[in-house]
C-alpha cells in the first residue's frame, strides 16, 4: 500500500501556479506592446510631418537661400533669418491660421508654413503648448545645435505622452518625446 494522499492535488496547484505565471507575463508583454504601438503611430507622423515641411522648403528656395538655386553641392548660402526657422521656446514669426478651404490652397511659402505648423498642432499630442516650448527648425552647423550657421537645416518636433511612455529620452519620467532630422533642403 502506497501513501499517495493528495499527491494529486499538490501537481495540480503547481500546474495553476505556472499557468497563471505565462498568463501575467504575457498580460505585460501585452501592456508594453500597445505602449510600442503608440510611440511607432507618433514617430511615423512626426517623420511624416517634417518630410512635409522639407518639401515645402524645397519647393520655395528664395525662402530659404540667399540665390534661388544653390550654387553649391553643399550650400551655405542659406539666409541667416527665415519664415521657415523657429526657436524652441517661441512661435513662427507673423503666424495666422491657415487659409485653406476645399475651393482654396495656401500659395505663398507663409500660408503654406502656417498651415503645416496648424496640421502639427493638431496631429501630434500635446498642441500649441508643446509646438511652441520644444519645436524648433532652425539652421546648423552640427547636430542639436542651433547656431544659424553651415548648410543643415535641422527640425525637432516633439509630442506629449504620459510619465515614462518616451521610449527614446534620456530621462525615464520624461513626458515630451521628440524627432529630429537634418537635411540639407
Amino acid at each position: 500500500m502506497s501513501n499517495n494522499k493528495g499527491f494529486s492535488l499538490i501537481e495540480v496547484l503547481v500546474a495553476l501556479l505556472l499557468t497563471t505565471i505565462g498568463v501575467l507575463g504575457m498580460v505585460a508583454l501585452q501592456g508594453r506592446s500597445i505602449q510600442y504601438t503608440q510611440d511607432s503611430v507618433q514617430r511615423n507622423t512626426a517623420v511624416s510631418l517634417a518630410n512635409e515641411l522639407i518639401e515645402i522648403a524645397r519647393a520655395n528656395p528664395q525662402a530659404l537661400y540667399n540665390s534661388s538655386v544653390p550654387k553649391f553641392p553643399i550650400n551655405s548660402g542659406m539666409k541667416e533669418d527665415s519664415l521657415f526657422y523657429k526657436a524652441k521656446g517661441d512661435d513662427f514669426a507673423d503666424r495666422d491660421a491657415c487659409v485653406t478651404t476645399t475651393t482654396r490652397l495656401a500659395e505663398t511659402p507663409k500660408e503654406q508654413r502656417d498651415c503645416w505648423a496648424d496640421k502639427v498642432e493638431a496631429m501630434l499630442p500635446g498642441g500649441a503648448a508643446v509646438f511652441e516650448s520644444d519645436v524648433s527648425i532652425c539652421r546648423s552647423s552640427s547636430p542639436g545645435d542651433c547656431d544659424g550657421a553651415g548648410s543643415m537645416l535641422e527640425i525637432r518636433l516633439a509630442w506629449q505622452v504620459r510619465e515614462g511612455a518616451c521610449l527614446d529620452a534620456d530621462d525615464p519620467d520624461a513626458t515630451v518625446c521628440t524627432y529630429t532630422v537634418r537635411v540639407e533642403p
